[in-house]
């Protein structure tokens, strides 16, 4: 078994990465995705490593979700041969890219779209590339991001633009319910999730009913996906952020502290009254303190004494920030000069686009894995 002398040798900031937690966490999604018969695509923008992506696809997933055209094209010449971008792309030279490196390598390209526009350029490229590709529409179910109000008359209008263009497959519908990372309780959560699937359902239903074929309804959030039993009409589901966890869901209800499978290793490099001075500042842990302009009251994160990790009387939280400083207060704590300092992000996502690789904690010891996609936002 590891040893926690190892975190001793160590140089910080790492990303910390616990397989044990990983895998129970990419279990329990597959499992939950095969008791309610619905495929799971999971969106790789949280671990952006062609590593976890294997696992997941070995566990059953049926295919990978990005969110750039980059991360897609790494994914592509990763083996991956089903992805969808979800997204829109809008940028003829960005269709170049995709669909040559998907023509070259026999890769399912599926992408979202809201607007006329996005159709034709994309319906544009795939006549020069000859190459077929799926498009979902996007569905704005709450976010009001990018989407189509279920009301709007231009669904049924752009449904079937699509669908009538020789170059295009007209995959269904799309949403994301991004608003559920705000819930206050996992009551909450299950109420935004059963909107979002009795919303994707009536637009199903009206679609249909204009003689359109729907063939899929993907679903994506964390939150939501973790918080229901109900999939009803759902035909695949598109979480992310269950693969590390952070204290955004924690905070929902939907997981623990113990699911949490990221943190991140600090050392104390200074201290003064009020705080400890750790080497990891916002180039680490980032300065986001939620997703969606959602915000909670844990600062960028619980700090722990690495020995002392996620007990309850040994917690700290990291109050500010700067590039390379993070501020850990002292909650009555002494620590020395050269302590290491453990710490749960507030939200693991953007941890991980920073990282060039994660340093994965085995039964067995330690491993580096790649973050393959890292940075890429394109």
């Amino acid at each position: 078994m590891r040893s926690d002398t190892i975190f001793d040798e160590l140089e910080t900031p790492a990303v910390l990465l616990d397989e044990t937690r990983l895998m129970e966490n990419l279990r329990a999604m597959q499992y939950l995705a095969d008791r309610h018969g619905v495929a799971l695509r999971p969106h790789a923008k949280t671990h952006k490593s062609l590593e976890i992506g294997r696992r997941q696809i070995g566990l059953g997933a049926s295919g990978v979700t990005v969110a750039t055209v980059d991360e897609a094209l790494v994914f592509t010449a990763g083996g991956f041969k089903s992805i969808t971008v979800a997204r829109p792309v809008v940028s003829p030279s960005k269709w170049d890219r995709l669909l040559a490196a998907a023509k070259d390598r026999s890769v399912a390209v599926r992408v979202v779209t809201d607007s006329r526009e996005g159709i034709q350029v994309a319906g544009e490229r795939a006549a020069v590339h000859g190459y077929i590709v799926g498009l979902f529409l996007k569905i704005d179910v709450g976010l009001h991001r990018c989407g189509l109000l279920p009301e709007d008359p231009r669904v049924v209008e752009l449904a079937g633009m699509i669908h009538d263009h020789a170059d295009l497959d007209f995959r269904g519908i799309l949403s994301h319910a991004g608003h559920a990372y705000g819930s206050k309780s996992r009551a909450e959560a299950v109420r935004v999730a059963e909107e979002e699937r009795r919303t994707l359902i009536a637009v199903r239903d009206a679609l249909r009913a204009d003689g359109l074929p729907v063939t899929e309804v993907s679903v994506g959030a964390t939150p939501a996906v973790l918080a229901t039993d109900c999939f009803d009409g759902i035909t695949e589901i598109r979480p992310g952020n269950y693969v590390f966890l952070d204290l955004l869901p924690v905070r929902v209800g939907v997981a623990s502290l113990d699911d949490v499978a990221l943190s991140v290793l600090a050392t104390v490099i200074s201290k003064n009254e009020t705080y400890f001075v750790t080497d990891t500042g916002s180039k680490t842990l980032t300065s986001d303190t939620g997703v969606h302009g959602m915000t909670g009251n844990q600062g960028f994160g619980l700090a722990y004494p690495e020995r002392g990790f996620l007990e309850t009387a040994c917690e700290m939280i990291v109050e500010k920030v700067s590039e390379e400083h993070g501020m850990v207060r002292r909650n009555g704590f002494d620590l020395p000069i050269g302590a290491k300092i453990r710490v749960v992000p507030v939200h693991s996502c953007p941890v991980a686009n920073l990282a060039r690789s994660y340093v994965v904690l085995t039964p067995d010891g330690i491993e580096s894995w790649q973050v393959d996609a890292a940075g890429g936002s394109r």
